[in-house]
């Protein structure tokens, strides 16, 4: 039995029924849920409790009702005005009755639970799936994930995400490490420039004996002048020959760290199943792939190198500073509370904020490209404006909550530039008196302001490092979470590649997406090798669905598909899928010409398969009176072919792989009825060595069906061939006479 272990609605709850004398054991509680209307609609702080054997309602400090799970035939979940409602049928009376009623943000939970618990009357088995993703909220803290993530920013061991970054920056360990030797060098040019300046203010510019030096050997005096100055103009120089080779590395160690981020991104993505990828629109996959990884480059970029160079510089500043005059340090570091303690004010509000903001970041994205996408339906529509007004919404918030961020930055920069303004009015006192009273040459009072300034870079970079921790660690979970996500449909750790046959069986299949409620139940099936089957149904009985399945798209939740006695699962997803011939009811193009399309289900395939599939498909004709012919560029989505010619493009890709398994969902649905009669033709004489799987809606074109499978919500509720169906006078019956009506009206009208 599976509980919502972790679960922190269910931890809270359990806690509340626990301070109110409850006696029932969290390990007798399969299910808890609260509500706030009583069953007459009046306010109520209750919680209901399903264990294997009741169901209670408890209120305040005492049970108000319980009843025998025995006694329930189905619970029941009902909308309302206002309000919905969890009731229940009983056995022995068809009478609704009210539990419990609660305000319409409990609508999702109520619906949900209502199907887990009538799985659980039916099955006797409680799946603890749906709730935890129902819930949303990080089990340990309660704050709600932020949409596309199931990571919390708060809890999140950034110590180990650290760690996880460097793992990747490990192989460019050698030029991370040159380019902080190359930082310290530059730190050191730093701090012997102060040294050159102060000898040259009071050896030379600010001496008084200069003049007489210069009157005996004016010589000597000028070549030693000389000397410092290009002393210092070396230093200048070398450092920036250091500066510009430590650039050119980290942006090799950037562009390469951005490149493998992207490729493991990317190739998570294609790992992940059907479902998996379906929970995160298109905006959060393109963000994390684009964006966040470019702020992870970023960091690399302009923050990695200077960890240890920064510490380096405040500390050989600090020791320069306290050998010389140690007064002068702790004058300068009084007034640092004053930036440290509202810089960490503002590190806990940003962590929020800068997660916001990369939520507003991916919706702009979702819109920007549900419009681009669907930019002939737009157009169609004239909805133009309409567009614009979402996406500009969209996008003001994002300005928005990008404004709060660089708001709280800008009220922040007063209080450190105060600190630092503070600092140095102290320190120009200091020296100042040192000077007046004899005790500081000018040219050591320039050194110590120089090495006072050389403070400012690691305390501006402390200050600011946390807005670039924020950044860059929201950009790293959002990595991470898609990287570490559990796939779904994943191969067996011995997977077998096999040369299929084309047999299939379906053994008790049952299936759900949300775990909770079956799309496909208990279906028994088997197809023999050459077969080709028919699949028929109103829409919403899982006829997609079951051709998914075989596919492997999704893993069954009960029972299993065997082809040629062996479990799909226990097949290599590439080899299964590498014999599957695939026409689907949405056509798919990609951009570029007709051949590179056509190319995409065999890589090696000569000139002379494309022709032939094309041919075999109907498609030789169109393709030849194109521009170009096959080497036509036909544009994005295919858009510049008419939805007969996609169509027929697909069907030539789908037979060049020449399958053993061929799948057919409306393969002509698009297509007129002279070219719909050749491809069927052609269908007909490739069906024989392989096995077929078509779904139509259009019945006429599976009477060449060996048979036809009849699904309806409770499964599989036919099988025959056309005739024998027919003389059944069944569902399929009912379907072709409908059918045969509806063509018979639209002739009349002609």
């Amino acid at each position: 039995m599976h509980m919502e272990e972790g679960s922190y609605y269910r931890t809270a709850l359990l806690k509340r029924l626990r301070d109110n004398g409850c006696g029932l054991q969290e390990n007798q509680i399969l299910s808890v849920f609260s509500y706030n209307l009583d069953k007459n609609g009046s306010a109520a702080d209750g919680i209901a409790i399903l264990t294997e054997t009741e169901f209670i309602l408890w209120e305040g400090t005492a049970e108000r009702e319980a009843h025998a799970l025995s006694s329930i035939q189905k619970f029941v979940y009902r909308p309302e005005v206002g309000s919905v409602a969890v009731e229940c049928i009983w056995k022995e009376s068809e009478e609704p009755y009210v539990f419990c009623r609660g305000s319409m943000d409990r609508q999702k939970l109520f619906g949900l639970l209502v199907n887990k618990y009538n799985l659980f009357l039916e099955k006797g088995i409680y799946r603890q799936e749906g709730e935890n993703a129902s819930e949303r909220v990080c089990p340990v803290c309660g704050t709600p994930f932020q949409p596309g993530n199931s990571i919390c920013l708060n809890c999140v061991n950034k110590k180990k995400l650290l760690g996880r970054l460097w793992d990747i920056l490990r192989p460019h360990k050698a030029k991370l490490i040159w380019s902080s030797l190359l930082f310290i060098g530059v730190l050191l040019i730093g701090l012997i420039n102060p040294y050159i300046n102060k000898i040259l203010v009071d050896s030379y510019i600010n001496n008084p004996e200069i003049g007489a030096a210069i009157a005996s050997d004016r010589g000597r005096v000028f070549i030693s002048f000389l000397l410092v100055v290009l002393l210092m103009l070396a230093a200048y120089i070398l450092n920036f020959i250091i500066s510009i080779i430590r650039n050119l590395l980290m942006m090799q160690v950037g562009a390469k760290v951005i490149v493998h981020l992207r490729m493991m991104v990317f190739d998570k993505v294609q790992e992940l199943s059907l479902s998996g990828i379906s929970k995160k629109t298109t905006g959060e996959l393109m963000n994390r792939v684009v964006n966040d990884t470019q702020e992870v480059q970023n960091f690399i970029n302009s923050q990695v190198p200077n960890v240890l160079g920064v510490f380096l510089q405040l500390i050989g500043v600090s020791v320069i500073l306290i050998l010389y005059d140690w007064k002068l340090l702790l004058i300068f570091l009084l007034p640092m509370p004053i930036a440290i303690i509202p810089t960490k004010i503002f590190w806990n509000y940003t962590r929020k904020i800068y997660s916001r903001q990369w939520s507003a970041s991916s919706k702009c994205g979702t819109i920007l490209h549900d419009i681009f996408s669907g930019i002939r339906v737009v157009k169609a529509f004239g909805t133009e404006e309409k567009e614009t007004k979402r996406y500009d919404a969209a996008a003001a918030r994002e300005r928005d909550i990008s404004v709060k961020n660089e708001t709280m930055y800008a009220l922040l920069s007063p209080f450190i530039r105060i600190s630092l303004m503070i600092g140095n009015f102290l320190v120009l006192y200091y020296t100042g008196s040192k000077i007046l009273n004899g005790a500081m040459t000018i040219g050591e009072a320039s050194m110590l302001s120089s090495y006072i300034a050389m403070v400012y870079a690691p305390i501006d970079w402390l200050v600011s490092i946390p807005n670039a921790l924020t950044r860059v660690f929201t950009s790293i979970v959002r990595i991470f979470d898609i990287v570490d996500e559990k796939t779904e449909v994943a191969d067996a750790a011995n997977p077998v590649d096999v040369s299929l046959r084309g047999e299939i069986e379906f053994d008790h299949v049952s299936f759900s997406y949300d775990h909770i409620t079956d799309v496909l139940k208990d279906i028994n099936l088997k197809i023999q090798p050459g077969e080709m089957i028919g699949l028929v149904g109103k829409s919403g009985v899982g006829k997609s669905t079951l051709i998914n399945l075989v596919m492997r798209l999704y893993d069954v939740t009960e029972g299993s598909i065997r082809i040629d006695g062996i479990d799909i699962r226990d097949i290599s997803q590439h080899s299964l899928r590498s014999q599957i011939g695939v026409v689907l009811q949405e056509t798919i193009l990609f951009s570029g010409s007709v051949y590179d399309n056509l190319l995409y289900a065999k890589a090696d395939a000569t000139r002379e398969e494309i022709i032939d599939a094309a041919k075999i498909a109907g498609a030789h004709e169109f393709i030849i009176k194109l521009p170009d012919g096959y080497n036509t560029v036909i544009g994005e989505r295919g858009h510049t072919l008419s939805g007969g010619e996609r169509q027929r493009l697909a069907i030539a890709r789908a037979l060049l792989r020449n399958p053993k398994i061929l799948i057919l969902d409306e393969a002509t649905a698009s297509l007129d009825t002279e070219i719909e009669k050749q491809i069927q033709d052609s269908l007909q004489m490739l069906t024989s060595d392989r096995t077929t799987i078509a779904i139509a809606h259009r019945l006429s074109t599976l009477r060449n069906a060996t048979r036809i499978v009849v699904l309806d919500k409770k499964g599989v509720a036919e099988v025959g061939s056309h005739e024998e169906l027919l003389k059944q006078k069944g569902i399929y019956y009912d379907l072709v006479m409908a059918q045969r009506q509806m063509s018979k009206m639209s002739r009349n009208r002609q």
